[in-house]
């Protein structure tokens, strides 16, 4: 038997108990996961305590902890949003962590999730020399997360990140503000490289759209809450990808990286060029579909990109 709204206020008390209670509603609603979170329990604990302005990290003593009657109530809404919205978490929250940086999010912007980060926290290593790494270009920036967290890496470099959408730019205007990071992070709106001025970058670092229109038509509803721009790659998930392939030599350093995330389109680009040695990298705390090649290889390559893009 379905327990009914005030059942819920009255036997539920605890921070625990609205954690227990909100995953299994959501397990019992088969909502979808992916945005930060992987689970049913991971999502309803950062929905809960997002709501009673706690941190994502508070102390399991704490969760014995009683809440008052509002609190509740503030709890089981947002919960049921997150049902019956379909809606990821973060446009509820308005938050989302990426390389361990909290970010503001809306509908605007995809919810950042990129494996990427990794490698950011990283530094790119052994890829780049650190102290070496002067300028950094962030294609399809969104909210601008890779750009910040590049920034606050390399605390010498500047970063430039670009983007076609108004509405995204001013989410990522939004973000570089609350990161005081003005003086560090350029944003552009440009369609790809078009708009940039002449400069090499010594990492460029791209999480493109790459979603094939059959692919797209078949996600679960929380992602395609998010804007349509941010997938679609075209029929084959490649569209932008093959520009940036081609373009990317003509803003590289000689000692540069091109870093992009294709996600479930590797094995079509992988496909069409047997013959380039791409760099398919791991990750740690999982995530997959992300190549690596250096300046060198990108130029070699070149007119082999040019005519696939033909």
């Amino acid at each position: 038997m379905k327990t009914t709204p005030s059942e819920v206020l009255t036997i539920l008390s605890t921070i625990r108990d609205y954690i227990r209670w909100a995953a299994s509603r959501f397990a019992e609603a088969e909502v979808s996961f992916g945005h930060g979170t992987t689970t049913a329990l991971d999502e309803a604990a950062a929905l809960v305590l997002h709501t009673l302005h706690q941190p994502y990290n508070l102390s399991d003593s704490y969760l014995q902890s009683n809440l008052t009657l509002k609190e509740r109530q503030a709890v089981i809404d947002v919960i049921d949003r997150r049902i019956n919205e379909r809606i990821p978490a973060a446009y509820l929250t308005h938050e989302a962590i990426f390389a361990g940086l909290s970010f503001y999010v809306d509908e605007r912007v995809l919810v950042p999730r990129s494996p990427i980060a990794e490698l950011i926290e990283q530094r790119f290593t052994p890829w780049v020399e650190e102290e070496r790494v002067e300028r950094i270009l962030d294609l399809c920036t969104g909210s601008a997360c890779i750009a910040i967290a590049c920034a606050y890496a390399f605390a010498d470099a500047y970063v430039d990140a670009v983007d076609l959408s108004i509405d995204a730019l001013a989410v990522a205007e939004r973000n570089v503000a609350k990161h005081q990071l003005n003086d560090v992070v350029t944003l552009y709106q440009s369609d790809l490289f078009k708009e940039l001025p002449s400069a090499r970058y010594d990492i460029i670092v791209s999480s493109p759209p790459y979603v094939s229109l059959d692919e797209w038509a078949q996600l679960p509803a929380e992602f395609r809450a998010e804007p349509a721009m941010g997938f679609k790659g075209g029929a084959t998930g490649l569209d932008l990808v093959l520009r940036i392939l081609v373009d990317a030599n003509r803003y590289l350093t000689h000692q540069g990286i091109l870093i992009v995330e294709v996600g479930s389109s590797a094995e079509t680009l992988q496909s069409t060029f047997p013959d380039v040695p791409f760099f398919w990298l791991n990750f740690e705390r999982g995530g997959d579909g992300v190549f690596l090649l250096t300046a060198e290889q990108v130029a070699h390559y070149n007119e082999l990109f040019l005519k696939a893009l033909a």
